[in-house]
């Protein structure tokens, strides 16, 4: 796979396959380990996380840390990321690379933690709405830091940082990431109210706390942090990621097959496991696997909300496979606004959704048909993937460097249980007039 999330010239040809069956093993979490990364800004010395993923945005966060002063070693084939901060941060994130991801913002409460300075860019991302930095500017400005806004980032400066008392509009998960490791190395004690809860929240405050930080209600919606002069440099194991685990438990029920699924925590995945339930599948818990098989399928409905509510993450996915079940479904949006953007793209092969507002009628069962799609995101370009491997012909699947941000070799670990697919270049594929 690439090394960073540049545009890429392949693009995925997936053909209707067998019921997938076999085992994937699930690899450490991209929304965890990209602030794991930035966590390690704040600790002198020698960081070492394992279980980090070979995606194509951990090579950027390492460039990112690189430009910060940083000796980074990244063994993406062995999971394995160490980085060496032996002097003090520079406090100004190279933008080049601060622009292609967003995780690059986690850098901005590290930073003024630590060296009570941060200039940064406007981070990058997926283009499914708004998700602007106001929170983590405001809750810094609480602590008593200053804020100037430039034409292309902020600048944010505190002299002292103090603890304060500070409520989320909405429990945004990265607010609450800048807001925590802030407030580690503050004066005084941080409350924060209506906190993010995700998983990847506790496995970053329990990181934070093995390397010396005071950080009590991780997983609730209040999070206290009692400031400490400084951190120590530790090692940690990246949690699993659940919501690759649930793409890979959806495409099981999508195909009817039987997967197992390995290095997974399924209590972070309750909400789309009661879903994929009541959708017909078979779920099987184990202490860090699932069995995921499925027959016929029924209509869910389902809301996208805030962890424990259902993940946005897994919104599009779970859009295809009730496309194929027996009924209407209905699913609403209630985090990011344009989440429904890659809606279009499977109207192209003959799903029956419906849009009004922030919510979706998924009228099934949807005889589908191959098609030249955009993979608008890292989420709906996976969600075409899945499409493709129960449509009748041959489904294109085109900026693949999305996936690459959030699913490592996802070709070979499909074809391992069964899919047919591959990864070409673009050029190797006559695409319709239309599309070409």
């Amino acid at each position: 796979m690439g090394t960073s999330p540049t545009p890429s010239d392949d693009v995925f040809v997936v053909r209707r396959s067998a019921p997938l069956s076999g085992t994937i093993r699930v690899p450490g979490a991209k929304n965890s380990v990209l602030k794991l990364m930035a966590a390690s800004i704040l600790a002198p010395g020698e960081t070492v996380l394992s279980n980090v993923p070979a995606i194509a945005d951990v090579p950027v966060m390492a460039d990112i840390l690189r430009g910060l002063g940083a000796d980074v070693d990244l063994d993406l084939a062995g999971g394995v990321c160490t980085i060496v901060f032996d002097d003090e941060p520079d406090w100004h994130a190279p933008a080049d690379a601060v622009s292609r991801i967003r995780a690059s913002i986690s850098c901005l409460g590290p930073l003024v933690g630590r060296v009570r300075r941060c200039r940064i860019a406007l981070p990058g991302g997926d283009d499914i709405g708004k998700r602007g930095i106001e929170m983590h500017l405001e809750g810094l400005e609480a602590m008593g830091a200053t804020v100037v806004q430039h034409a292309d980032g902020v600048e944010v400066r505190a002299e002292e940082l103090h603890g304060a008392q500070i409520t989320l509009d909405f429990p945004s998960v990265g607010a609450t990431e800048n807001l925590v490791m802030a407030a580690t190395v503050a004066e005084g004690r941080t409350i924060i109210d209506n906190a993010a809860r995700e998983p990847e929240i506790q496995d970053l405050c329990g990181f934070l706390v093995e390397m010396g930080a005071r950080i009590e209600g991780a997983g609730d919606p209040r999070i206290e942090v009692e400031g400490v002069p400084g951190l120590t440099a530790v090692s940690w194991r990246t949690c699993p990621d659940r919501i690759e685990a649930g793409t890979w438990a959806v495409a099981a029920a999508l195909t009817r097959g039987d997967l197992l699924l390995e290095n997974v925590r399924p209590g972070d995945l309750t909400m789309p496991l009661m879903k994929l339930r009541a959708a017909g599948a078979v779920v099987e818990e184990g202490a860090d696997t699932l069995r995921v098989k499925a027959e016929d399928l029924e209509p869910v409905n389902f809301v996208t909300l805030p962890y424990p509510g259902f993940p946005t993450d897994m919104q599009p996915q779970f859009m295809v496979l009730l496309s194929q079940a027996q009924g209407t479904s209905m699913c609403t949006e209630n985090v990011f606004e344009s989440r429904f953007s890659f809606v279009e793209q499977f109207r192209k092969m003959g799903a029956d959704i419906e849009i009004d507002g922030h919510h979706a009628l998924i009228r099934g069962v949807s005889p589908l048909r191959g098609a030249v799609l955009d993979g608008l995101d890292v989420r709906a370009g996976a969600a075409g993937v899945l499409a493709g491997l129960v449509a009748e012909g041959e489904t294109i699947v085109r900026d693949v460097h999305h996936v690459d941000r959030g699913y490592a070799d996802v070709v070979p670990r499909l074809r391992s249980v069964g899919a047919d697919v591959e990864r070409v270049p673009a050029s190797d594929v006559e695409l319709p007039a239309s599309d070409a």
